[in-house]
């Protein structure tokens, strides 16, 4: 049986996230129905992502691996794929892999981005966080600075400690003003539930004037209701690249919408 692996975009507003679920529509599972109705094939079907994304978060660049018998070569695949898929999936690359290939497994490291935006818009809501307040970005810039490092994030996460391990290496936390955005970008091994929605939120507090940097590290060491609090809306959340041994980022611009 061959594996592929596919590089999906998707607009998160009408899911329940990444992750199949019952009652609820999510990505992976419109994507297996997909290969479903594609292939023709009902059993012996597997895709795995690299990152659960939540309810109305989104993604650029979320990668995947899929496993299905098929004969069809990886461009009719595609083609055919994005023919089934709802308008707001799409499937950007699709090739063969070895079957050692795990798109979550083999991840050196991951990059999301967050758009904060300074202005009301009329197209961009639902990929934005609108905060009406005048930001320091000099002050969340040095915020953002006590996030980076092989730190505990117990208090930024819902995840249970006891089960497992809330140390995440992020390795840059960058803030890029583009006209009427703020973008938050966090690079890190991996995240935590919730993690880059509650880092936003801080730093977006102290950008704000609601918390000083030093709150930063404080917050880091609380117990965790508190950031709970401050928590971003999903909406402005993108996975944006998925890393693999070998491969470096694409450091060009990608905000995702631009509001000048």
């Amino acid at each position: 049986m061959p594996r592929f692996r596919l590089l999906v975009e998707y607009n998160g507003t009408r899911y329940s996230g990444w992750q199949v679920q019952r009652n609820a529509r999510t990505v992976q599972g419109d994507l297996l129905e997909a290969v479903q109705k594609v292939t023709g094939r009902r059993d012996r079907v597997e895709v795995y992502g690299a990152g659960r994304t939540d309810a109305g978060v989104h993604a650029l660049g979320q990668v995947a691996h899929l496993d299905v018998a098929t004969t069809l070569p990886p461009a009719t695949l595609l083609a055919r794929l994005n023919e089934a898929l709802p308008s707001d999936i799409c499937v950007r690359d699709l090739r063969t892999v070895p079957h050692r290939f795990h798109a979550r497994h083999d991840a050196v490291a991951r990059r999301y981005v967050y758009q904060v935006s300074r202005r009301r818009t009329a197209f961009a809501k639902p990929f934005v966080w609108w905060v009406r307040d005048p930001l320091d970005v000099e002050a969340m810039r040095r915020g953002a600075a006590r996030l980076v490092g092989r730190l505990d994030y117990e208090a930024f996460t819902d995840d249970d400690a006891d089960e497992k391990s809330t140390i995440v290496q992020v390795d840059a936390v960058e803030i890029v003003e583009d006209d009427a955005l703020v973008l938050i970008r966090v690079t890190g091994s991996h995240f935590l539930w919730r993690m880059v929605r509650r880092m936003v939120g801080v730093l977006v507090r102290v950008g704000t004037g609601e918390l000083r940097e030093a709150d930063v590290t404080r917050l880091l060491r609380g117990d965790g209701a508190e950031v709970a609090r401050l928590t971003a809306p999903a909406a402005g959340l993108f996975l944006e690249q998925v890393l693999y041994p070998g491969e470096t980022f694409d450091d060009r611009p990608r905000g995702p919408m631009r509001i000048g």
